[in-house]
């Protein structure tokens, strides 16, 4: 397979194949994920020299990728002292034989793409038997991608890298070879799971369900060689807009067989289908509450019909009100997926996974971890993370989320000696609902609009794999696959020069966002409806519950159970009394949980206003240093992306102090306390 000119490689460059493909391979096994490690070598090999056999012969090999049903003991030498499990795989080397095993197709897969990560160390010296197996069952991407191009949204909403690699203008886009080559980057980072359209579905989209279930099929096959199962957004309302039903009541006889009836279809057009996502009851989408039905009967329904073939249904919890009176201090949004869900603990089926997003608010910069996430032992439950950049600079700034997503993984609700995010999301056994990141890809040549936020994306699957992986590990993968082979005409020195350019820009990339943008955990100061750039009061009197609260005496939302919201009571202790605490609280999320004066002391030992004034100016002058990295080492990289990343650091500087004059001023003004430092506000 050719990835489709002139499509960057991001990832897999042809020359990460080298230490593969200037080796001899034997590749033991059966099925169709084994064909495709076998392709991936043979093309390799092709290229630097190397021979692939597909059975075993006598001779002597550098590299054996076998599954266990085929593996030739006596030749490799390796001690199994326990099944690998489904997507696993041991990686081993002896006696100048490097091996990967395997008890499923797709752990040889994804082992494949370790040795490709490896590259050279994977065939150097000898390697004690490592283990290696995902932490969840369920990795998935759910695309926000439009059939018919939305009025308002276009053919992506919230897509900052052009139009769908799936959908263009009404209809499939017709060549795949894209989204080939796009199931190949997803199986090299570890992604085993994609929705294909949006989840706000319109007419069209509610079609490929039905009579344009062929081309969710076309789709299917083209990723089914990559390990990946397609899964299908829906509509609640579906019985009704396209099965003529009178109702879509869950507990409708007529459309529990609808329902039963239509997967029945799909699972004989995608025998792998994923299943379902829903999204119901929310801005504006149709759901159970229509009937008198809560969302578990909702959910159900769906996973009742599913349950035959092995499919699940994700249900979003991302329900709330979004006709609020700014004036009703009572009414919070951040309360609502907790109150709507909590009580449905224990009634969803096995095969329900509640996908919950990681705050409880919308995806910003900065939030506490839904308490969603804690409330609901009984059910399995999904992260949901916001890869698209849509609340952190929309793929124009260099913001690399591992960090922030990394802190979310390992945040333990029930306290230090309890159980993280990442368990929750795990399960026992791997068998929990996983993670699901928001899609960034669209049919830009770099993938996903701005080059370096390629990282993103693979850092989603790197964690996705393994939650407790570091953040800068997996930046110096993701640049040494990158970059790093296209850049071994020059020198040691270049090279280490590069990787320093690209860590100094992107390690503390997601700090210095927040610090120019929404300050102490307060969101939503961004222009509305396309959300980019600051528009501080352009949600604050508006019903979609985003607020901020500022007056001439201070800032902040106050979710106290003693005098505000009582959303700090959705917590386990300790963060429920943490939270409450304004001594206790910490000063990344004081704002979100209390409202205080702008002369409030932080644990810093800065006053509020002070703080604001600081990281704003602060923020601004990081991103500048940024440039100048970047422009000093344009020598280092394509001048083709050079070109286009200067571009968009020009772009995130002009932004960048926007957002600091807009909100100094601004806050000058409510507060009328000047800058100790004595610079200049607008």
């Amino acid at each position: 397979m050719t990835i489709p000119d002139p499509v960057h490689p991001a990832w897999l460059p042809p020359e990460a194949f080298r230490a593969i493909g200037s080796r001899r391979t034997a590749v033991l096994g059966d099925g169709l994920l084994v064909e495709t490690v076998h392709d991936e070598v043979a093309r390799a090999c092709v290229q630097y020299g190397g021979r692939v056999r597909a059975a075993p012969t006598a001779g002597q090999y550098d590299f054996v990728l076998a599954l266990t049903t085929a593996e030739p003991r006596a030749a490799i030498g390796v001690r199994r002292d326990s099944a690998t499990g489904a997507e696993g795989y041991l990686l081993a080397r002896h006696d100048g034989v490097t091996v990967v095993l395997a008890d499923d197709p797709a752990g040889l897969l994804y082992g494949l793409f370790h040795v490709v990560r490896l590259g050279e160390s994977a065939f150097t010296g000898e390697r004690q038997a490592e283990q290696h197996r995902p932490a969840t069952r369920r990795r998935m991407l759910d695309h926000w991608d439009n059939v018919d191009v939305h009025p308002v949204m276009g053919q992506v909403e919230r897509g900052y890298a052009g139009g769908s690699i799936f959908w263009h203008d009404g209809g499939p886009r017709g060549d795949l070879a894209r989204v080939r080559a796009y199931g190949r980057l997803l199986a090299a980072c570890g992604i085993n799971a994609v929705a294909v359209n949006n989840v706000n579905v319109h007419a069209t989209e509610a079609r490929l369900l039905t009579d344009r279930l062929g081309d969710v099929a076309a789709i299917a096959d083209v990723l089914r060689p990559y390990g990946i199962r397609v899964h299908l957004s829906v509509s609640f309302a579906s019985p009704v807009v396209l099965g003529g039903l009178p109702s879509a009541d869950p507990l409708d006889e007529d459309v529990r067989k609808w329902w039963t009836d239509v997967t029945d279809r799909v699972h004989d057009a995608i025998p792998d289908f994923g299943g379902y996502v829903v999204k119901a009851d929310s801005e504006g989408q149709p759901g159970p509450f229509a009937y008198g039905r809560d969302h578990a009967d909702g959910a159900n329904v769906l996973a009742e019909a599913l349950a035959p073939y092995d499919g699940v249904v994700h249900w979003r919890a991302f329900v709330y009100n979004h006709r609020q009176d700014w004036r009703d201090r009572t009414t919070d949004r951040a309360r609502a997926a907790y109150d709507h869900f909590a009580p449905l603990d224990g009634r969803f089926r096995d095969n329900v996974i509640l996908q919950v997003k990681h705050g409880p608010i919308d995806f910003q910069v900065r939030e506490p971890v839904s308490p969603v996430i804690a409330a609901m032992p009984a059910t399995r439950l999904a992260v949901e993370l916001q890869v698209t950049q849509e609340y952190t600079g929309q793929q124009r700034h260099v913001c690399y989320l591992a960090p922030m997503w990394r802190e979310v993984l390992g945040f333990r609700p029930w306290g230090p000696d309890g159980t993280a995010v990442a368990d929750v999301a795990g399960g026992p056994d791997g068998d929990g609902g996983g993670l699901v990141g928001v899609s960034n890809v669209g049919d830009d040549p770099y993938w996903t609009g701005h080059p370096l936020a390629q990282a993103n994306l693979y850092a989603f699957g790197r964690l996705a794999w393994d939650p407790w992986s570091d953040p800068a590990a997996i930046l110096d993968e993701w640049i040494d696959l990158t970059f790093v082979p296209v850049s071994e005409s020059g020198t040691s020195a270049d090279v280490e020069r590069l990787r320093r350019t690209l860590h100094s820009i992107m390690d503390d990339s997601w700090r210095t966002y927040e610090r120019y943008t929404a300050p102490l955990g307060v969101g939503f100061m961004v222009r509305p409806g396309h959300h980019y750039g600051p528009d501080v009061d352009g949600y604050e009197y508006t019903p979609w519950g985003t607020y901020h609260f500022a007056d001439r005496d201070g800032v902040g939302v106050d979710r106290t159970r003693a005098t505000g919201t009582g959303f700090t009571g959705q917590y386990p202790p300790p963060w429920s009394e943490v939270y409450e605490s304004l001594d206790r609280c910490p000063d990344e999320l004081l704002l979100f949980f209390h409202h205080v004066p702008y002369g409030h002391v932080l644990h810093s030992g800065s006053t509020v206003i002070q703080h604001i004034y600081d990281t704003h100016f602060a923020g601004a002058e990081q991103v500048k240093q940024a440039r100048r990295r970047w422009e000093e080492a344009a020598g280092l990289f394509d001048p083709s992306l050079h070109a286009r990343v200067k571009e968009l650091l020009d772009e995130q500087v002009r932004c960048a102090e926007e957002w600091r004059d807009q909100i100094n001023a601004y806050f000058f003004r409510k507060s009328g306390i000047p800058d100790v430092r004595g610079r200049h506000i607008p």
